[in-house]
């Protein structure tokens, strides 16, 4: 009995700490789009404003 419940904890213990890494993985893949996001929205903006200042 007491190796059982041993085991089931342990058991509970790798199966929650493998899907806290899990997530931790998506947030920090999370952190990478976002920042690539933001720069992509700054060279559309910088490359708008050039555009408009050839033209005039």
């Amino acid at each position: 009995m007491k190796n059982t419940l041993i085991l089931t904890l342990a058991a509970f213990t790798v199966t929650l700490l493998s899907g806290c890494e899990a997530i931790a993985d998506i947030f920090q893949a999370g952190i990478y789009v976002g920042i690539f996001i933001v720069v992509a929205i700054i060279a559309v903006i910088i490359w708008i404003l050039r555009f408009f200042r050839r033209r005039t």
